[in-house]
């Protein structure tokens, strides 16, 4: 029997979101393509599921450039021999940091907005060209609490989430009736991840147990939204730990 793909894009340490969806959807039967810019760490996450016994592809892949999603879609309409096309497609690329407002240059706001808006966009318009045809197909995107809120520091990141946001709604409502399963992801809270305990480690002991989001538990969710039934499905759907204020 041949395996269904999924393209997971945004992939970077092991210990991350993901990763985590890459090994989630190939777990349960999926050829994975692992996308993300840094080749050492997609070929770690590769690794370790072919030796759970799982199906995997690492593909170097900066999404901020068009030629590069569209090579990332070419490969994941066509796999190869025992691989259906893709039939979901995750974008979890992003980027941040606290800047003072007055202190963002107009390179970073716009370096924020190409990983976080513009790349979201390429990938969901190729996304919507490719599955559109097969009437079927399910497309997550990974939002944040930035793309409902901009707090102190973060105004080039909310802007670049927030627009990321819009697009996923635009595209649920103009592509749901004809068969694509559109969702968005708000992920509101620290996430227990590489990035989070190099750059705070600090936070992880004060957050204690359950006080992170961890990274299968999210994994969990892309998958289950994956899996719902046409006749309920999810477009957004928010995630934090149960100790987060909201």
């Amino acid at each position: 029997m041949s395996r269904p793909t999924a393209v997971v894009i945004g992939v970077g340490a092991e210990q991350g979101i993901g990763a985590a969806v890459s090994r989630r959807f190939a777990g349960a039967g999926h050829h994975v393509l692992v996308a993300g810019r840094t080749t050492a760490k997609i070929e770690q996450v590769v690794a370790t599921i072919v030796a759970s016994g799982g199906s995997a592809t690492a593909v170097t892949t900066d999404v901020t450039k068009e030629t590069d999603v569209i090579r990332l879609f070419d490969q994941a309409m066509s796999p190869g021999a025992g691989f259906e096309p893709a039939d979901a497609v995750v974008f979890n690329a992003g980027n941040n940091a606290i800047i003072d407002f007055t202190q963002l240059t107009a390179a970073q706001f716009e370096d924020f907005w190409r990983v976080g808006c513009y790349a979201g966009f390429l990938v969901g318009r190729e996304a919507a060209r490719r599955l559109l045809p097969l009437g079927r197909g399910t497309v997550i995107f990974t939002g944040a609490s930035g793309s409902l809120r901009g707090k102190p520091g973060f105004a080039h990141f909310a802007a670049a989430k927030a627009g990321l946001r819009m697009i996923t709604q635009s595209m649920a409502r103009e592509y749901g009736p004809k068969g694509l399963h559109i969702a968005h992801v708000l992920i509101d809270g620290g996430v227990d991840g590489d990035r989070l305990r190099n750059l705070l480690p600090g936070y992880i002991e004060k957050a204690g147990g359950d006080g992170l989001l961890d990274v299968d538990a999210i994994a969990e969710n892309y998958w289950t939204l994956h899996c719902q039934q046409r006749s309920a499905w999810t477009q957004e759907l928010d995630l934090r730990p149960y100790k987060e204020a909201f």
